[in-house]
């Protein structure tokens, strides 16, 4: 496999380094002539390498509302499904609980929505985390690790 530095671009990344070199020229970084030659330079780049060689000197630039706002749909599809599974891992329960409700007989009151509350309460609370009007993203992604260690850890090494 190609070692990262020598992946091919595509026309998407040329464009974006192009891009950032006008915003560079826009706020006197580079010379015109300069601005011209990296231009050039970007647009026949082969290599992630040949375009990262072009910026290397320049600062980065703050990232655009766009690009933020895109990366935070990404993320937080990531944890909704993240979400979801964790949740329906808890459902599994919820069965068997009540298979066993109906096969005593299933006439007292429906105790299995108990185990269901388990999984409904975490899931809508995690749910208004992600989707609320103050999205707590870190703080879902910190709850889930939490659970997802507690459950990879050995038995031994598990708090009493």
């Amino acid at each position: 496999m190609s070692r990262p530095s020598q992946l091919r671009t595509s026309d998407q990344q040329r464009e974006r380094a192009a891009q950032e070199l006008r915003e560079h020229f826009a706020a006197g970084r580079i010379t015109e002539t300069e601005f011209s030659e990296r231009v050039q330079a970007a647009y026949s780049a082969r290599t992630e390498e040949e375009l990262r060689k072009l910026l290397a000197d320049l600062p980065r630039l703050p990232v655009s509302p766009q690009e933020r706002k895109a990366e935070i749909a990404e993320r937080r599809s990531e944890l909704q499904r993240r979400l979801i599974q964790q949740a329906g891992g808890g459902l599994v329960p919820f069965a068997i609980c009540t298979l066993i409700w109906v096969a005593s007989g299933a006439h007292r009151t429906f105790w299995p929505i108990f185990v269901l509350l388990i999984v409904i309460i975490p899931l809508v609370r995690n749910g208004w985390r992600l989707y609320g009007p103050a999205p707590e993203l870190d703080r879902v992604e910190r709850e889930l690790e939490e659970r997802a260690g507690h459950r990879n850890r050995p038995r031994h090494q598990r708090p009493l």
